[in-house]
């Protein structure tokens, strides 16, 4: 596929392509538009990369994670690195921000380097993404999750489940009042996995999270402690405080210190993912522990089996672990 083809396509000149894939700034949003389209249409790919990816190896992966504000992607990069490394491959790593058009976008000038396999984060993508890989039939592999149906290959673990296990703990201890500080679920499974796990969890046990107790915070400690704020404002209260990740759980255990609420004589808080800091803060925090450099080296070890023609298991499950610290007691 040439230049002139997407121009062709696009109904513009061979210019106007080069110009909005270039400096997409320097031209209309309707023109933009048209190109993308037109790129997207024709799987077309920069300087050659197609042939790369056809006749020769460039010895690189890439890898898209959805932020690098985080110290768990950034812990399981790392691992992804040292294993390739190691191999005699390097890595490429870009982010999206969960914007999944964005994905589709940062993609491509890893395509245009020539990588020889790509790693994603999660199964919520863009069709256009797949498309464009299977047109250059590049190895990939998705990781922290499973695609129960099997269309993908895999490298993770299972959120919901992991999710409704904190929300059975709590509720064995005596719990009945709850409430949940998710991260953001559009275009993020992950998260919405961990909300549906808890949810049916509850559920199954007489106890209904009604939608105000359930509150969805970007990945910060300060929407942490706001959301908690808005939770404690209920009547009554919940008695336990289930997070979708670390960060949100220590934002909130904050907020709680400062309202003067004990924890956990008055109330219960969770997390997910176990980071370092939060077995070293006071109260230590009960939580998931996620085999974040296990996720990485797995992942590197997928793709380089495919890449010297080895059969491999297409769902590669990871064990995560309900790890019980202080920050959690029987209701008041």
């Amino acid at each position: 596929m040439k230049l002139a083809d997407v121009a062709r396509l696009a109904g513009v000149s061979t210019a106007t392509v080069s110009r909005a894939l270039s400096t997409p700034h320097k031209v209309s949003p309707e023109m933009l538009r048209r190109v993308e389209d037109a790129v997207r249409l024709s799987g077309y790919v920069l300087h050659g990369a197609a042939r790369a990816l056809r006749s020769r190896r460039s010895r690189t992966v890439g890898a898209v994670v959805p932020t690098l504000d985080n110290a768990i992607f950034a812990n399981a990069t790392h691992a992804l690195q040292k294993t390739l490394e190691e191999n005699g491959y390097t890595l490429l790593v870009a982010s999206h921000e969960f914007d999944l058009e964005g994905e589709v976008r940062v993609v491509r000038p890893l395509l245009e380097r020539g990588i020889d396999g790509l790693v994603l984060v999660g199964l919520d993508h863009e069709p256009a993404l797949f498309e464009l890989l299977e047109s250059f039939r590049l190895p990939y592999v998705l990781t922290w999750a499973l695609d129960p149906e099997g269309r993908h290959p895999c490298v993770g673990f299972r959120n919901r489940e992991a999710a409704a296990r904190i929300a059975a703990y709590l509720l064995d201890m005596g719990h009945r009042r709850f409430g949940m500080i998710a991260g953001l679920t559009a275009r993020n499974d992950r998260a919405r996995e961990r909300v549906v796990g808890v949810r049916e969890t509850l559920a199954s046990r007489g106890v209904v999270l009604d939608p105000e107790h359930v509150l969805e915070r970007p990945y910060t400690f300060g929407d942490g402690r706001r959301a908690l704020a808005a939770l404690m404002q209920l009547n009554p209260p919940p008695t336990a405080v289930i997070c979708g990740n670390d960060v949100l759980a220590i934002g909130a255990m904050t907020e709680a210190r400062a309202q003067g609420i004990a924890i956990p004589q008055e109330l219960s808080i969770t997390g997910f993912d176990d980071l370092e800091i939060s077995s070293l803060i006071e109260p230590a925090l009960t939580t998931v522990r996620v085999p974040t450099r296990e996720l990485g080296q797995l992942a590197a070890q997928h793709l380089l089996a495919r890449l010297a023609g080895e059969e491999v298991e297409r769902l590669r499950e990871v064990s995560v672990e309900l790890i019980v610290r202080a920050s959690t007691a029987p209701p008041p």
